[in-house]
């Protein structure tokens, strides 16, 4: 028999009633209240990436743009390297929660021109200056949401709520841009360009009114008084005087080359042999993204084991230098003569399951390298602030991801695929190598 539950006399009506049920701890339930508003915040965060990594490119290419001027657009992303500028002034002017609702609101304005501005029609070679701008735009209110965004979740996160705080950020950011670009990449027969950007200005806007009526969001703690900033020119030395600093600041910049440059081209050359966009969505975006945050919670789950970084790296990288290897091998097969994409082939089924695959293996080596990244910034004095230690790595790691992400159209366009997937293996092999020289001070 299934046991009884537990039972309490009714004052009223003297019978037996069951217990109720325990209420949550009051501190499960205020946790509950900063990630939730967090978890929506860091999802809306991620929507301009996917949609300027996703769905961008593949409209672009779809309407004739040559690969080399789809490439050239992502150096639109230049305002996410510029964050270390504005950061301080989102520190000390102002409050987070109003530096956060004005770039949301500003993002959603934004998306509102977008709107009545669609790319080049088809056979046109550039991009129109207009929508090239607001693009721009787009990026620096993005990147200043980033900035105010990440400084309330230090402000508003305890000690022991960093750890769900942190897997909400890396999951929500994740469905943002898998939202925005494989998601809304399904319905482009369905949806207009005008329709697009209109229901993504309305999310925003949605998001900068729930971001201001938060409540959780409105009792922010006040900061400490900060000493007077250094200067510039010592505290940039001061940062790479710390241990491991320089050995760090190395491997971020070309750790994502060959993946970065294989990564944006690959569904694009997919499209050019007749995938349609709404599968490619599917594929690129939705699967795609979906394997990159199971690579990233096995990355997660080994490290929580006590798994050393350096030493899961190195064998994460061999794993993403064999995948892309084989992914390389379809490529070459793709473009020998006689070769089909038609439905249920073996080089169709290959070519989308490389893609997952691929998203997969980033997911691992990310997470570990970013875990190596904080590693370091540990070692830095508290005079420093780690934060801003951090900070520096971080705008490295994105500097390297965008210079090869920028290049390789025109890399594919001057070189051939095949040349050009060549070099991104050579270029994936070379981190492998320079794991070799990690200071011992990051063991």
């Amino acid at each position: 028999m299934p046991p009884r539950p537990a039972l309490n006399p009714d004052p009223a009506t003297r019978a037996w009633a069951p217990a109720p049920a325990p209420a949550p701890a009051p501190g499960l339930l205020a946790m509950r209240g900063k990630l939730l508003p967090l978890a929506g915040l860091y999802l809306v965060q991620g929507l301009p990436y996917g949609l300027q990594s996703g769905l961008l490119p593949v409209l672009l290419r779809a309407r004739g743009l040559s690969l080399t001027r789809v490439g050239l657009a992502k150096a639109l992303y230049a305002p996410w390297l510029f964050k270390l500028v504005w950061a301080p002034l989102v520190d000390t002017r102002g409050s987070p929660r109003a530096w956060l609702t004005l770039s949301t609101a500003a993002l959603g304005l934004v998306c509102g021109l977008l709107a009545s501005h669609p790319p080049a029609a088809a056979g046109q070679a550039g991009l129109p200056v207009t929508m090239a701008g607001l693009l721009l735009l787009l990026n620096l209110a993005a990147a200043v949401q980033d900035v105010a965004l990440d400084t309330l979740a230090v402000r508003l996160l305890e000690p022991a709520e960093l750890g769900p705080g942190n897997t909400v950020q890396v999951v929500a950011y994740k469905l943002g841009a898998v939202l925005a670009g494989g998601g809304l990449l399904a319905f482009v027969p369905t949806l207009s360009w005008p329709l697009l950007f209109l229901l993504l200005a309305a999310t925003y806007w949605l998001a900068a009114a729930l971001t201001w009526v938060a409540p959780a969001l409105r009792q922010l703690p006040t900061p400490l008084p900060s000493e007077h900033p250094r200067h510039t020119l010592h505290l940039g030395q001061d940062l790479l005087a710390v241990p491991g600093t320089l050995w760090t600041a190395g491997f971020v910049l070309t750790y994502k080359l060959g993946e970065q440059g294989t990564s944006g081209l690959f569904p694009l050359l997919l499209l050019d042999c007749s995938i349609s966009a709404p599968e490619l969505g599917l594929w690129n975006g939705v699967g795609a993204v979906a394997c990159s945050i199971a690579g990233s919670s096995l990355g997660g789950a080994l490290l929580a084991r006590r798994r050393q970084p350096l030493p899961l790296l190195k064998s994460a990288l061999q794993f993403r230098l064999g995948g892309l290897a084989c992914q390389t091998a379809v490529l070459f097969h793709l473009y020998s003569p006689g070769a089909s994409l038609a439905p249920s082939t073996v080089l169709r089924g290959a070519a989308l399951l490389s893609l997952c695959l691929q998203h997969f293996l980033g997911g691992l080596v990310t997470t570990t390298t970013f875990t190596l990244m904080m590693r370091c910034s540990q070692l830095a004095p508290s005079a420093l602030q780690q934060a801003t230690h951090y900070s520096l790595l971080a705008t490295l790691e994105l500097l390297g991801k965008l210079l090869m992400g920028t290049l390789a159209g025109a890399l594919a366009d001057s070189l051939g695929p095949r040349l050009c997937f060549s070099v991104f293996l050579a270029l994936s092999a070379m981190p492998m190598l320079y794991l070799g020289l990690a200071s011992n001070t990051l063991a």
